[in-house]
C-alpha cells in the first residue's frame, strides 16, 4: 500500500483479489488525443493554458476489460470522464459527481463529469481550475499532467464518499492527485501509473507534502 506501481494496471489488477479496494477514484484516459494544435489556438480569456508537448497516451481509451477488473477487486468506483466511455460501464447510475470548474470564459470544458457506483444524489463540487488560475492561489499546485486533478477536489470527494479505514486504489494515477488526497486525510492508498515521467513527477509531489497546506483535520 501507500505505493505506485509503475506498469500496465491490467497485469496489476489481475493479481488482485475480489473487493480487496474499499473505493477505486480515478481519471482513466479519455481517447480525445492530445489536442495540442487546438490547446495552442485556443486559450481562457483570463489565462493561458499551459502546453504539455506531445503525447500519445491519450490517444485510446481504456477497453471494457480494464473496467471489468476495477469492479471486480473494488467495492465502490468514482470514474472521471466515464461519459467518454460510458459503453464499457455497463452499470447505470443516478449518482453522478459534476466538477464545476469555475471558468465561463475558457473554449475548454466548463465542467467534467464522474460516474459513481454509490445510491446518492448528484453532488456538484465547484473549484476553479483555469490555465495558471487555481482556487486555491496560496497553495497553488505544479501542473505536471494535462489532465491532472486538483487535489482539494479529491479531498472534498473522499469527504464524501470515504470513510476512516478505506483502502483507495487508482489504476490511472497520473500526477498522483489521488495518492496526495488520500495522504491528507490519512487513508491508504495504491496505485498504478504507465508513463514512468509521471511516476517520477508524482512521487516527487508526495516528497514535497506539507502536512497542513490543505487544512485538513483528521
Amino acid at each position: 500500500m501507500n505505493k505506485i506501481h509503475h506498469g500496465d494496471c491490467l497485469e496489476f489488477m489481475k493479481q488482485i483479489p475480489d473487493k480487496y479496494f474499499d473505493l477505486c477514484l480515478t481519471d482513466p484516459p479519455y481517447g480525445i488525443g492530445n489536442n495540442i494544435t487546438y490547446r495552442k489556438n485556443q486559450s481562457s480569456k483570463r489565462a493561458k493554458s499551459k502546453d504539455y508537448g506531445n503525447y500519445t497516451w491519450n490517444n485510446s481509451a481504456p477497453t471494457k476489460e480494464y473496467f471489468d477488473e476495477i469492479f471486480r477487486i473494488s467495492k465502490n468506483q468514482i470514474i472521471f470522464g466515464a461519459n467518454h466511455f460510458i459503453e464499457a460501464i455497463p452499470i447505470n447510475s443516478s449518482s453522478w459527481i459534476v466538477w464545476d470548474k469555475d471558468n465561463p470564459f475558457s473554449t475548454f470544458a466548463n465542467c467534467e463529469l464522474a460516474w459513481t457506483s454509490f445510491k446518492t444524489a448528484v453532488r456538484k463540487y465547484t473549484y476553479m481550475w483555469n490555465g495558471m488560475l487555481q482556487a486555491d492561489m496560496m497553495n497553488k499546485e505544479t501542473r505536471v499532467h494535462p489532465t491532472q486533478k486538483p487535489i482539494k477536489l479529491f479531498i472534498a470527494i473522499l469527504q464524501d464518499y470515504a470513510k476512516k479505514g478505506y483502502k483507495v486504489f487508482d489504476p490511472f494515477m497520473g500526477s498522483g492527485s489521488t495518492a496526495l488526497a488520500s495522504s491528507a486525510l490519512d487513508l491508504d492508498w495504491c496505485g498504478c501509473e504507465l508513463e514512468l515521467e509521471y511516476v517520477n513527477a508524482a512521487n516527487e509531489r508526495l516528497r514535497n507534502i506539507q502536512p497542513d497546506m490543505f487544512g485538513v483535520a483528521v
